[in-house]
């Protein structure tokens, strides 16, 4: 509704002024309370972008380059979630000679041991705070946006959440985000808790492979979205997802660090290929039902809960299991997807 009221220029710098708030709140005042609010903050704002760009892509680029584009936005995104951990690990390691004692000075306003990790929020701020007097300086056309891509009004919000494909892609964005943050959030968790991996090296090295991989898989998925249909590339990713999830999960110390992060690989296509069947599998109303996709982040927070108390009940490892059930979900829409405009192929 902001979108087709302000725009999308408007819209863009207060997600970017919502980022940089948020990210100083905690770089300045380290606090638990503090902290909870600023979460919400940045997660208000990267909601706010994912609303914005996600129907703007698809009308930049075309309906039947859609899953193309999408996927090759992936890539940006699993680039700077590989960098994140590493980025990390650099800040909070301590010791005569350690690499976070030749940290920048900017960055030295926090010296105690204990928050070392605060540090990274200043570079989160400095990253939205550039990002915000860029878009604000540039001069964007404004998107028209088509009938169909219109919000509307809320009785048509209603309607669209009485149809049974909406719901049902909605769970798709809800058990992939889900899943893929409860795989790469609890990885470090479960590689210390069942092979003794230290957390803040190796095991934030292997986070950072879990999204590094998922930069590889997007470019992978590229190729194949040109030659195959996007529910044929859905289906494989996702099955491979599973194995490489039940063998890390079971296995032993050697193939839990090769097979974990091997998962992002595989999940790098799932999220843009949903949103791209789900918007082109209906006729009208692109703009109400990408919002009503987009709010299926919301599972990134729940099944953590959900995770966590399976865990606190029968172990990590039966809690992660849970994921099996989102990808299992997952791999049924590679088989009754029936999208009205297919990926346009070569």
């Amino acid at each position: 509704m902001l979108l087709e009221t302000y725009g999308q220029k408007r819209l863009l710098v207060a997600a970017f002024l919502l980022t940089t708030l948020g990210s100083l709140m905690v770089f300045l005042i380290p606090q638990f309370t503090v902290f909870l609010i600023s979460l919400f903050t940045i997660g208000t704002g990267m909601a706010v972008l994912q609303v914005v760009i996600n129907p703007l892509l698809r009308h930049a680029g075309g309906e039947e380059n859609f899953s193309f584009n999408s996927v090759l936005a992936q890539l940006v995104f699993g680039g700077a979630s590989f960098v994140a951990p590493l980025v990390y690990s650099y800040l909070v390691s301590r010791g005569e000679g350690g690499i976070a004692e030749t940290a920048p000075d900017w960055l030295s306003l926090i010296n105690s041991e204990n928050f070392g990790w605060v540090k990274l929020y200043g570079i989160f701020a400095l990253l939205s705070g550039c990002m915000l007097i860029y878009v604000a300086s540039q001069k964007l056309p404004e998107l028209e946006l088509n009938k169909d891509e219109q919000i509307g009004s809320w009785s048509l919000i209603q309607g669209l959440l009485k149809k049974r494909l909406v719901w049902a892609y909605f769970l798709g964005i809800f058990a992939y985000v889900g899943a893929e943050q409860g795989i790469s959030f609890w990885m470090s968790s479960f590689l210390v808790e069942y092979h003794q991996i230290d957390p803040e090296t190796q095991g934030a090295s292997t986070v950072a492979n879990f999204w590094g991989l998922m930069t590889l898989g997007g470019v992978l998925g590229l190729v194949l979205l040109k030659i195959k249909e996007s529910q044929w590339v859905l289906k494989v990713f996702t099955a491979m997802t599973i194995l490489a999830l039940a063998i890390g999960l079971y296995g032993s110390t050697t193939l839990a660090l090769w097979t974990l992060p091997m998962a992002g690989f595989f999940m790098a296509v799932m999220y843009p290929i949903i949103i791209s069947l789900g918007l082109n599998s209906i006729k009208e109303h692109h703009g109400s039902f990408a919002g009503i996709l987009v709010s299926g982040i919301m599972g990134g927070a729940l099944i953590q809960v959900l995770i966590g108390f399976l865990s606190d009940q029968w172990g990590l490892q039966a809690g992660m299991s849970f994921n099996f059930l989102l990808l299992l979900y997952i791999l049924s829409i590679a088989f009754w997807a029936k999208p009205l405009i297919k990926n346009k192929r070569k």
